[in-house]
Order: structure tokens, then C-alpha cells, then sequence
């Protein structure tokens, strides 16, 4: 039996999704990935792609399914160590840069998707920002810390928090993984930024605002 036919099922799946984001770490942008060029990446033929995936957009959003993971695991760590409520903003932005730091490339790609020609790529993260948002609302009403907001402002509060740190996000892949002066920079930029967001909240009336009932 050759090497090829020893391959366990999904091990051909795997390096190619490994291939992409590979790629996407050296600086490549995932839409103007082909085919040929992620299997040559992969060391697998080109048909083999099309056992697995449908076209690149298919393989972007089993890239997106990986990346809802590799948030989960940022939310679980987030609430096992957050304690307390004076240090959510800032021990949640440092676990937040631990996690982009050790998977700079899935980050990468949530960053290129954002913006990307793909829209279902597109759709995809967004749908996976608006589950970060809803467990973070979540997160809130169990630690009682809103409860005097309602809860459609609640939602838009915790939707304002995902996109300020997606949109921070652009700015720590531009600085070099070593570079611990410029990190340090943009985790208390960040921490700031939420904190003006929270205190905005804290003051925020949702029964006497326009809308509101």
C-alpha cells in the first residue's frame, strides 16, 4: 500500500484547509487563491480538491467553521479567568491578543473575509461576529452588570464591542509578533476604546431614548 492510500479520511482535507491558511499567513489573500496553488501547497494532485470541497469559497467556509472554534475556545478561556467585574474589559482584551497571537493566520483570514469578494465568506464571519456579540450579552446579564439596559440596547452594546476589536484587529497583524512595545500599545488603545464604550452604556436610559418604550 502506498503512502498516498495510507492517508487516514480527512487527512487530504486537512492540509489543504492547513495549505490556504498558510498561504494567508504569508501574506497572500484568500481570494485570489486557486486551486492549483493550494494543492501545490498541500503536496496533494489537484483533483483530489474536489473530494473535499466544492470550490474556494467551499473550502473559505469550513475555514470559517474552524475559526467559530478557535473563537469558542477564546470565549471559554475568557470566562474562566475573568473573575472579576473590575478586570473584564482588561484581562478579556489580553486573552483576546494571547489568542490572535498564537493564530495569527485564522486571523488573518477573518480579517481579508471582512472585506473580501467572497460574500458567503462574508456572510460566515459576520454571522460568527453576531454569536460572539449574543454570548456576550449573555456573559452580562449573568454577571448583572446592564441590567438597566434593555435588551435590544444590550445587543447593540455587545455588537459595538465585536466590531471595535475587529476593526482593532487590522491593527495588530500589522505588528510584528515580537514586537511587545507596539502590542502593548494597541491592548491598552483597546481597553480604552471598550471602556468609553461601557461608560457610555452605564449613562445610556433605554426607556427614555427615541425607539424606546
Amino acid at each position: 500500500m502506498t503512502q498516498r492510500q495510507r492517508r487516514k479520511p480527512g487527512e487530504t482535507r486537512d492540509k489543504l484547509m492547513e495549505a490556504a491558511l498558510t498561504l494567508v499567513g504569508k501574506g497572500r489573500h484568500f481570494a485570489s487563491l486557486g486551486i492549483r496553488e493550494v494543492t501545490r501547497q498541500a503536496g496533494v494532485v489537484p483533483t483530489s480538491f474536489y473530494r473535499h470541497f466544492r470550490n474556494m469559497d467551499d473550502l473559505g467556509l469550513q475555514l470559517v467553521d474552524q475559526l467559530g472554534l478557535v473563537l469558542r475556545r477564546m470565549m471559554r478561556e475568557a470566562r474562566g479567568n475573568v473573575l472579576q467585574a473590575d478586570k473584564l474589559i482588561e484581562e478579556s482584551v489580553t486573552i483576546f491578543i494571547s489568542h490572535v497571537e498564537a493564530n495569527r493566520s485564522f486571523f488573518f483570514f477573518m480579517a481579508q473575509g471582512l472585506a473580501g469578494e467572497s460574500r458567503a465568506v462574508q456572510d460566515a464571519i459576520r454571522s460568527e461576529m453576531r454569536f460572539f456579540a449574543s454570548e456576550l450579552a449573555n456573559d452580562l446579564r449573568r454577571m448583572r452588570l446592564v441590567e438597566h439596559l434593555s435588551d435590544g440596547d444590550l445587543e447593540l452594546t455587545c455588537d459595538l464591542v465585536v466590531r471595535t476589536v475587529a476593526f482593532t484587529l487590522t491593527d495588530l497583524l500589522n505588528v510584528a509578533p515580537d514586537d511587545d512595545y507596539q502590542i502593548d500599545q494597541i491592548r491598552q488603545r483597546t481597553a480604552r476604546f471598550l471602556q468609553l464604550i461601557f461608560v457610555g452604556a452605564a449613562h445610556w436610559n433605554s426607556r427614555t431614548q427615541v425607539g424606546n418604550p
